[in-house]
């Protein structure tokens, strides 16, 4: 039940912590008054600063644009007006990592105007929530008529302190497939956001957007000392964004914990989105998990292009499909199943593929007639190639093609650079056209999976049918490359994750991948395998490996049980970059279920139940590194135990070095 909250004006100052200090300066409190934004004009400039309690977080930081022509819309402004406001409900996501989410924050909108020229006006809203900070812009449509032309961004966000920053670069060739690496805010260079940053005061900080529509996505440089800046990503002529009328840019966020847990529980980012635009998706998506022909290409085993290799047949798609239902699953991904797949594919970066004809020795519709039978539904699959001028082109009708076949999910992929070799992917061309398919999908009654994908802003509280996505460095780099370190998996959930859900494709039993590339393989344990199905967030989560490596193993049996729509979520403990334990609690039943992993050292975890309902017991079915395993010592031994607990007792975990466990508590 939602729950809206307005109060009477007169009741302001008190009630949500606002109060005017001069003529030029306001201040607002979060809702328990930890949390409070500064805003003033110095100058006939607007300058913000936030703290948190007694600790400045930002000190006194720029805003504002500068537009084409140098046109400064970043001063000569006076106070028009100013506006405020507290909110508060309660709302239930579709699927989520929680079910109930609060929305609890008071607002101040300042309404400014240039003094003179064209007289410019320009808003300005700022919400201070108990778990974060968050501005944006609003140029409202005004009497200058002519189109908009942003060249910069001069927000700036001027750290009082050094701190450690959790980061990967921006505008680069692969995206955001990089391996996060740390060091002082005062030495970065251009960075992707989420950007993490453990601060010497020992606030876990997290800086990014919400609601990203019709802008560019925003990197951060520094500019100097601990000051970071806004930096647009642009058009291949330089413009940042371009606009008629009006704009509303993204949500400048920062989320603000006592500790790093305490990010990957706010929902900061889905409160800034707006509410569920889509009032049937539960009539086609509902979380699950997947098999897939998938790792056996990536790992050399299978192609996806036609040969005598070719992963995509028909013949295997049904052995893929009856191993699927014999364990009792209900999806299967087949990647090149269609026409346009080549050797070359890759370095041909403006491939022609065809999302409606079927690739030789693979016949669709036969394939889904024969899953039907099985109780299998395939997940379409679109590599566009980054190509979007031919994707574009057959969009619908390779939408339609599914819908008719009663497929409801469809992953997209977008290998390349660039989108159509001029464009980034996180530019404004980027982000509308992202935006563009994943409407374009809901009219088809499909949910999206998207790969080399622009990063998530939270839209998926209002489109729930952007069911995950890549967008980091994934699984797949374990099979052909140099592999990601033990640590890689106990950084994203503090960095990448914060953003929203991630197709990272766990699962793989066979770690020393002795069907692949030689030298190729997992840096940890089938324990660790295990545990990224809770401390990973998705509605989706792929069972990755071969179906001949988890024939006989007691430990699928985890990844039957284990859910992908939850209740809860707790962090328990963790130090990022080391270790993270977690604890969810399945939607549709009364049980918890826990990840825990670490990096390459070897970790004793001692797990409080408290979270677990006090007035129960429960069967704890544990699955964990056997003794002495480790990431090159017998990596697929997996102990597995069972034992009575309460909520009132400990739990010991021994995990190897680049291991993990897991755990079900079944409510007896």
């Amino acid at each position: 039940m939602k729950n809206y909250l307005i109060l009477p004006a007169a009741l302001f100052s008190i009630a949500i912590g606002y109060s005017q200090k001069t003529k030029n300066a306001y201040e607002l409190a979060s809702p328990n008054g930890k949390n409070t934004i500064k805003f003033e004009l110095v100058k006939n400039a607007p300058k913000y600063a936030v703290s948190h309690g007694k600790t400045e977080v930002i000190s006194p930081s720029d805003m504002g644009f500068v537009l084409k022509g140098n046109e400064d819309l970043s001063t000569n402004f006076e106070i028009k007006g100013a506006k405020t406001s507290t909110f508060d409900e309660t709302w239930e996501q579709v699927w989520g990592e929680k079910k109930n989410i609060r929305n609890h924050y008071n607002q101040l909108v300042v309404y400014l105007q240039q003094k003179t020229g064209n007289k410019r006006k320009l808003q300005i809203q700022f919400r201070a929530f108990d778990d974060g900070v968050a501005f944006r812009y609003v140029y409202p449509k005004q009497n200058v008529k002519d189109s908009i032309f942003i060249m910069d961004e001069k927000t700036t966000f001027n750290l009082k302190e050094d701190g450690k920053a959790w980061w990967i670069p921006a505008n680069r060739e692969n995206r955001d497939e990089y391996l996060f690496k740390d060091a002082p805010v005062s030495t970065l260079d251009t960075v992707l956001t989420p950007l993490t940053i453990e601060s010497k005061s020992g606030l876990a900080l997290s800086f990014h957007e919400a609601n990203l529509i019709d802008f560019a996505s925003m990197t951060l440089v520094n500019n100097k000392g601990t000051e970071l800046k806004s930096d647009l990503v642009p058009w291949p002529d330089g413009v940042k964004v371009r606009v008629k009328d009006s704009f509303t840019s993204s949500w400048r966020t920062l989320q603000i914990g006592e500790n790093p847990g305490e990010l990957i529980t706010s929902y900061l980012v889905l409160n800034l989105n707006e509410p569920n635009k889509l009032k049937n998706t539960n009539s086609y998506f509902k979380p699950y998990k997947y098999l897939g022909i998938w790792w056996g290409m990536h790992i050399g085993k299978y192609t996806f292009w036609e040969s005598d290799k070719q992963g995509a047949t028909t013949k295997h798609a049904e052995e893929y499909i009856d191993f699927t239902a014999k364990e009792g699953f209900n999806h299967l991904l087949i990647e090149g199943w269609n026409k346009g797949w080549t050797p070359g594919w890759y370095e041909n970066r403006m491939h022609m593929f065809s999302f409606t004809k079927s690739a030789d020795n693979f016949d669709l519709e036969k394939v889904v007639e024969y899953g039907k039978k099985k109780n299998i539904e395939l997940i379409g699959y679109h590599e566009t190639g980054s190509n979007l001028i031919n994707y574009l082109k057959e969009v619908d009708e390779g939408f339609a093609l599914y819908k008719k076949l009663g497929i409801h999910t469809v992953k997209i992929g977008h290998v390349g650079s660039k989108l159509n070799m001029k464009q980034m992917h996180f530019g404004q061309f980027g982000v509308n056209y992202f935006r563009y398919i994943l409407e374009k999908a809901a009219q088809y009654d499909l949910a999206v999976l998207y790969h080399e994908s622009i990063k998530d802003t939270g839209e998926r509280r209002t489109y729930p049918n952007m069911v995950s996505r890549e967008a980091a460095r994934g699984q797949e780099y374990n099979a052909w490359s140099e592999g990601n370190p033990p640590n890689h998996l106990s950084i994203i959930p503090f960095t990448r994750l914060l953003s929203g859900p991630m197709d990272f494709t766990p699962g793989i039993f066979d770690v020393e991948v002795k069907q692949g590339y030689p030298g190729k393989r997992i840096q940890g344990t089938v324990g660790q395998q295990l545990a990224l199905y809770v401390t990973i967030y998705s509605p989706i989560q792929m069972l990755a490996d071969l179906p001949e490596n988890y024939e006989g193993k007691p430990a699928l049996q985890f990844l039957k049980d284990v859910p992908t729509d939850w209740e809860d979520t707790k962090i328990l403990e963790g130090k990022i970059g080391e270790y993270i334990t977690t604890a969810r609690k399945d939607r549709n039943s009364a049980d918890w279920y826990l990840g825990t992993l670490t990096n390459e050292k070897p970790r004793n975890v001692e797990v409080s139940l408290s979270f677990l309902d006090p007035s129960a017991t429960y069967e704890a079915q544990i699955y964990v590194d056997a003794e002495g395993t480790d990431q090159t010592h017998n990596p697929e031994a997996v102990a597995i135990s069972k034992k009575i607990v309460k909520a009132s007792d400990k739990l010991q975990l021994k995990l190897g070095g680049a291991g993990g466990g897991a755990v079900r508590f079944k409510k007896l």
